[in-house]
């Protein structure tokens, strides 16, 4: 983990909740969606494949961990996963909620309006849900 620092954007864009084990979890800063990053700890990744086999599993394991946190948290019609980093590329992994009926359904999150700030007591009670389920 020597030498890990989350990209300047993503500390910017999202929130640190917690660090599972390989990767930290963060909250997107945007709650029209229950949008959260998985970022390995790991300098210099760019790709899942410049990853050890083991850190591939692992984040495969995380990865599962959290988009079934997240499902039990949201209740949410599809969980959405995904690796894009065009922008910015240090290695990180999408996590989206997505339910019928919310902004821009079922379209895709990115470039759809403007991120809406959370309430900080919407946001306290979601991450409290979402650590509590992630937990169990």
């Amino acid at each position: 983990m020597s030498g890990f620092e989350a990209d300047e954007r993503l500390a910017r864009d999202s929130e640190l909740l917690t660090k599972i084990g390989l990767c930290e979890l963060r909250l997107m800063n945007d709650a029209r969606w229950p949008w959260l990053v998985l970022v390995p700890q790991r300098a210099d990744a760019c790709e899942i494949f410049d990853l050890t086999p083991l850190d591939q599993t692992m984040l495969t394991f995380e990865i599962n961990l959290v988009a079934e946190a997240l499902k039990r948290t949201t209740d949410a019609t599809k969980i959405n996963v995904g690796a894009l980093g065009n922008i910015v590329r240090q290695l990180h992994i999408h996590v989206i909620a997505r339910s019928e009926g919310d902004p821009n359904w079922p379209g895709p999150v990115w470039g759809f309006g403007a991120a809406e700030a959370w309430d900080e007591d919407s946001k306290a009670a979601f991450t409290a849900k979402l650590l509590e389920k992630l937990s169990s």
